[in-house]
Order: structure tokens, then sequence, then C-alpha cells
């Protein structure tokens, strides 16, 4: 790092966990997003800030105006824009040293193959069921953590799937049903600083994944009703039939 870096990242350096190994790591490496909507906005912001040297950033949709009320990393002057273009522009503007792969269409499974294998982390911030399949099938094949997110209305959860560790299943093994209905926020509606909470997660585990720092959320959905402010914890066990981890 030079002296620069050294200066940016001091607040994060001084913590124990992380110091100049964790920030070296994180500076080294590639983050893979898929969705700049509610919850890649603040997993992008944070990881950007934190020093993640390398991002693949997907989304195939244009920023609307409904957007704005929790898709904090697009502005009005975004608006009919492609969001990946809209996210790159704020990522730059935070850290101009980050390095940016930028796809504005939705990738199928051999292009997801190809990209997941270049990638230390890949984080779920999409909004669809076959996408999210999708992600879990390739990174559970290639053996690279997943951080997965959701929101809805008031409540969100967050959890981290990771086949490298033994004993622990994956998105599969907790949603079965590829065909079941799926409520979304313009349906439903979602509350625009739950999005923010959720996705600090997200970007926290991402951290803790790169520095190998801490305890990861892997085996524990935790869940959050806002409407309380009261947090759940499922211990997660793998499916003994999931077609995909077992």
């Amino acid at each position: 790092m030079n002296d620069e870096q050294l200066l940016r990242y001091s607040r994060q350096i001084l913590l124990p966990k992380v110091d100049f190994e964790g920030q070296e790591r994180l500076l080294n490496s590639h983050v893979l997003i898929v969705g700049m909507g509610g919850l890649g906005s603040p997993v992008a912001l944070y990881l950007t800030a934190a020093g993640v040297g390398n991002f693949t950033i997907v989304d195939d949709d244009v920023v609307e105006l409904s957007n704005l009320q929790r898709q904090i990393i697009h502005t009005e002057e975004d608006i009919g824009r492609a969001k990946v273009l809209s996210a790159a522009d704020s990522m730059t503007a935070i850290n101009s040293e980050v390095k940016l792969d930028v796809r504005t269409h939705r990738m199928e499974k051999e292009e997801l193959n190809k990209v997941v294998e270049k990638v230390d982390v890949v984080v779920d911030c999409s909004d669809n069921l076959a996408t999210r399949f999708l992600l879990n099938e390739v990174t559970q094949k290639q053996g690279k953590p997943l951080v997965s997110g959701a929101a809805i209305r008031m409540e969100g959860q967050v959890t981290v799937y990771d086949s490298r560790q033994p004993g622990n299943g994956c998105y599969q093994c907790l949603y079965q049903d590829k065909s079941e209905l799926q409520e979304t926020c313009s349906q439903t509606g979602v509350l625009s600083p739950l999005l923010g909470i959720i996705g600090s997660i997200q970007a926290v585990e991402t951290v803790k994944l790169i520095t190998q720092t801490g305890k990861s959320l892997v085996s524990r959905l935790l869940l959050l009703d806002a409407s309380t402010m009261q947090w759940r914890e499922i211990r997660l066990k793998p499916n003994k039939n999931c077609p995909i981890c077992q």
C-alpha cells in the first residue's frame, strides 16, 4: 500500500483483526455483485469504501423514479440510465482506484461460470428466484462463498452459503420449490432503510470472508422484523435430498 492508501484505510487497518494483511487482501480481492438495486446499492458503496479492489457488477435494468426511494447508489440524474453504469459512476466517485467489470445483461449459466471462476466472493442482491437458484448452483459447484440477502415489506433476511465448510446447506436446501410464487416490492412495498440494514450486513460478511476474520453467517439465517426491530436466528441444516449440495 502507498501512503495515500494507508491514510484512506487507516481506521480499518487499526482493527487488529484486519490490520495491514487484511487490507491488502481487500485491495487484491474481486467481488461479484448481482443486482444494483436496494441491496446492491449499500453493498457496492460500502465495499468500495472499504477497499475491495475489483468488482464485477451485473444488472439488466434501468433506473426509474420509483427506485430512488431505496436504491441509494442512483440519483435523479440517472433516471433512464443502465443501473450498472449509474452504480459504476457512484463507486468510482468514492474510490477512483476501483476496477470495474460492468455487465448490462442477465448472465446465463455458461457466462456466470466463467465470471465466478475469477472472483473471491459472490453477493446475491437479485430480486428473482431464477437468478438466486442459478447463483447457488454455480457457487456450490465452484466452491465460492455466496452472501445472500433479501428484504420485503418490513422483513429482511441474510445468510452465507459456503460449500468449502462441511455440514452446511445451500440456498436450495432452504427454498426447494423453484415454481413458488414470488412477491416483489413493487407488489407489496418495502421500507427504504431496511434495504440499508440488510445490505450493510451483506457487506460486513463479505469483508469478513475476504479478510478471513470473525465468524461468518454460514449455517445461520438472520431474520429481521423491522416493525418491532427484533432479530431471530435460525440454524440451517443441509437437506440430504438436495440435488445441488448433496
